[in-house]
């Protein structure tokens, strides 16, 4: 803090340095005159709202009236609201992934709520690493903050099936790789796939991660399903206006919030939805800011006894907008009640035990949330594995993979990076049968900037005899709207010189899901020849890029930088 910070409350906290406090403050009172506040509004507790719209974010397209609701909530209890704008990461429009500018996302919004004077900050995002850069830079910065989400796009059709990005997306291409729809079936479908704003409305990482949120108690009950376009959305915004004030008030910090306990929760409902594999990382980088020994082995302890409720796709069949109907994030932890830790804290005040004292089951009437007495889908949605391919650890979506692939011994079929794999992997000599294990590496933090590339399409040679689905390993990310028989993060990766830097065309990788394992068959003398052979790529020459290869953690420590 700055100095005479002690005690401070709403536009007089972190003073501006001139060698002058009344200085300071004088001249900062002069300048918000100018734009229209008088002293009675400079005596409210000041709420910061970050505000990520950008044309580059389509995800974000709502979101002024989003802004302009949580605005409201604020004045409504007795807040001054001012709006600030916070970098946006577009997912579909940022090369090579957004992932790349998580950290630095984080570490720009962690530095504006420390540097501007606020009581308390209403995070607003939604594309998919906005709200995890947020939810790191409120852990850091421990200033009383609301996640607020934009909220899923509304379900589109065409000829008479209902669609929804990006799963539908994705099998749609994967239809057209097998000759199964021409280039005008392509066209006409990318008119129906994503027809409102909003995030994918699939439980993918924006999806999972507004039930994360909730569920880890920085946002407010019922607010993460909503679509974007409707009523629902606005007023979940002015409700969290309202509970920042509050928050404010109580002295309500993120490190009060994040614990032990709403990391389980958080986890538990990650598992439950069937949610996407990145929210992993996300959720071992806000626990690493916020101190917590949290981990890959948690996540495999929970993963365990914790079923598949949600119908949703890529491991059910309906999106959010259903979710949202049968009751949402409250629903869905009421009918987990007996698996949560109910003396969570929640950002509105209390504890999750109350919250869900004012929540019903999940209504007979739906089928999207299930009980634990009747789940969709059995315990371990998503599986750690371990072995010498991984010593660090990798995951995989068991719950979109294909069971007669969850244990398989192949050859591999490597492919050197993203770009690599994009160049060859339609060459009709490749050496690739329907055994084959397809092995991406270079594409980790370090080696790429973790781009969702994991998801390896299916040779086209293959596509078009009816293969579906293969095994594919890599140390990249897959899209939480995928699916398919996919190891992914595996840690330690191949540009750090992790084992997969070692694997060679035709060496044999077994895959033992039940048994969590992932091995690479070769002789470790072998193995170590290969490495006195290895050599580490070259680093970037200048930049964001350059910091971030020297500081990035592994996948397994959240992919965070070191210096946070």
């Amino acid at each position: 803090m700055t100095t005479g910070d002690a005690g401070a409350r709403g536009v007089d906290r972190g003073l501006t340095s001139y060698g002058d406090e009344g200085f300071s403050r004088f001249l900062r009172r002069a300048f918000l005159s100018s734009a229209g506040y008088d002293e009675r509004d400079l005596d409210r507790p000041v709420v910061g709202v970050a505000d990520t719209s950008g044309g580059f974010t389509t995800c974000h397209r709502e979101m002024p009236q989003l802004v302009a609701a949580v605005a409201r909530g604020v004045l409504e209890a007795g807040g001054l609201p001012v709006t600030f704008p916070a970098m946006s990461l577009p997912e579909i429009l940022m090369s090579p992934t957004s992932m790349l500018f998580r950290n630095l996302a984080a570490l720009e919004t962690e530095e504006l709520i420390r540097a501007q004077p606020m009581d308390a900050v209403v995070l607003v995002g939604g594309c998919d690493k906005t709200v995890p850069a947020q939810l790191m830079a409120a852990v850091s910065a421990d200033v009383p903050a609301v996640q607020v989400v934009a909220g899923p796009m509304l379900t589109g059709t065409w000829r008479g099936r209902r669609l929804g990005a990006c799963t539908d997306c994705r099998s749609m291409w994967a239809a057209h790789r097998r000759g199964e729809l021409d280039e005008a079936d392509v066209a006409d479908v990318r008119g129906a796939l994503a027809t409102t704003g909003g995030t994918c409305m699939v439980m993918g990482t924006a999806s999972t991660m507004a039930c994360v949120a909730e569920a880890l108690g920085l946002s407010p009950a019922g607010t993460a399903t909503a679509p974007a376009p409707t009523g629902d959305r606005l007023r979940a915004g002015a409700a969290s206006g309202r509970v920042a004030v509050e928050a404010a008030r109580a002295g309500r910090r993120p490190s009060r919030i994040v614990t032990e306990a709403s990391l389980v929760n958080a986890a538990t409902v990650l598992l439950a939805v069937g949610g996407s594999t990145n929210a992993v990382i996300h959720l071992l980088a806000v626990a690493r800011r916020a101190g917590l020994a949290f981990g890959l082995d948690d996540v495999a302890r929970i993963a365990a006894r914790v079923p598949l409720l949600v119908d949703c796709k890529p491991s059910g069949s309906g999106y959010l907008e259903d979710l949202h109907r049968a009751g949402g994030v409250p629903a869905l932890m009421k009918a987990l009640e007996p698996l949560l830790e109910p003396d969570a804290p929640v950002v509105e005040g209390g504890t999750l035990r109350d919250r869900l004292a004012r929540v019903a089951p999940p209504a007979p009437w739906q089928s999207t949330i299930r009980t634990l007495d009747d789940p969709l889908g059995p315990a371990g949605t998503l599986a750690v594995l371990r072995g010498s391919l991984a010593p660090d650890g990798a995951v995989l979506k068991a719950s979109a993979a294909t069971e007669s692939l969850l244990r398989h011994e192949g050859p591999a079929v490597v492919f050197e990076s993203a770009e690599d794999a994009a160049r060859r992997i339609d060459d009709p000599d490749l050496p690739v049968t329907p055994d084959s294990v397809l092995v991406l590496r270079n594409a980790g933090p370090v080696g790429g900037g973790m781009p969702e590339a994991g998801s390896l399409p299916i040779p086209a040679r293959l596509a078009r005899a009816g293969v579906r689905d293969m095994v594919r390993v890599s140390d990249a990310r897959m899209s939480g709207t995928a699916y398919g028989t996919v190891v992914l993060h595996v840690s330690p990766e191949a540009a750090v010189g992790g084992p997969l830097a070692l694997v060679r065309d035709g060496d044999p990788i077994r895959l033992d899901v039940a048994a969590g394992e992932l091995s690479l068959l070769v002789d470790p003398a072998e193995l170590e020849r290969r490495r006195a052979a290895w050599r580490p790529p070259d680093p970037p020459a200048r930049g964001w890029r350059r910091l971030y290869r020297q500081h990035v953690l592994q996948a397994h420590e959240g992919a965070d930088l070191d210096v946070c």
